[in-house]
């Protein structure tokens, strides 16, 4: 069960260094990256932020998730993932789009046979990387912006954005939910989405799902999310 709690505003800083496990086991994530590749030739090793030290903290009243990031090569967090989450001193840090209509519906993309997620059902998200950097700082508000852009073709002005951050933390992750909700219904945007995704010929999302409530859930969605998205569903209900 992940960790479900509201924090005020997110304060992250990148920092220096070389991630100790990509140094240490550099041969396996080559190996497996090879592996990746083979399978899956579209993927890009690019260079992410991984979440090390973080803490929820208490300042002037408003509670602060602070943390510092580190760098390094995408193939990197992939092998990470999957040899199980083996360095206890970073973790998967990042922002979703916690999208929903206006009529409380939420709205999920079904992750691309070409991306490295295949088939999982996510919020607009994405591990950030150095457009996400001002100066040292990490801002997961900009990243949730341009991850919902770039992955369904909707401007997070087209949503009311609330203020405060959710955060879902659990074995590995950090999830940093930002709750918005757009003037039009879930299946209106859905349409609207669907037809943007069509017409990209590579597209981050398949499909978008319309999730409604927990009996809409499906094992395609990450534990997290529908962690989430039943905390949401349960305070509505009271």
């Amino acid at each position: 069960m992940n960790e479900i709690e509201a924090v005020d505003a997110l304060d992250f800083r990148l920092g220096p260094g070389v991630w100790d496990f990509a140094q240490q086991r550099a041969a396996e994530i080559a190996a497996h990256w090879q592996k990746r590749l083979a399978a899956q030739p579209r993927l890009f090793n690019g260079r992410v932020l991984m979440l090390g030290r973080h803490a929820i903290e208490t300042q002037g009243g408003q509670r602060l998730l602070r943390g510092e990031f580190i760098e390094t090569d995408f193939a990197d967090f992939l092998a990470w993932r999957a040899f199980g989450f083996p360095a206890a001193n970073a973790c998967n840090g990042f922002a979703m789009a916690a999208l929903r209509g206006s009529d409380g519906a939420f709205l999920l993309g079904e992750m691309s046979p070409h991306t490295a997620s295949a088939g999982s059902i996510y919020f607009a998200a994405g591990t950030p990387d150095r457009q996400d950097v001002f100066g040292d700082r990490v801002d997961l508000d900009a990243s949730v912006r341009r991850e919902l852009f770039e992955e369904t073709g909707l401007r997070a002005q087209e949503a009311e954005i609330a203020p405060g951050w959710i955060v879902a933390r659990g074995s590995g992750r950090v999830a940093c939910m930002k709750p918005m909700r757009l003037t039009v219904t879930a299946e209106a945007a859905k349409a609207r989405i669907d037809a943007t995704l069509a017409a990209d010929p590579a597209p981050e999302f398949s499909r978008m799902h319309v999730v409604r409530g927990e009996a809409d859930f499906v094992p395609a969605m990450p534990p997290f999310v529908r962690d989430y998205m039943g905390h949401v569903f349960a305070g509505e209900r009271g």
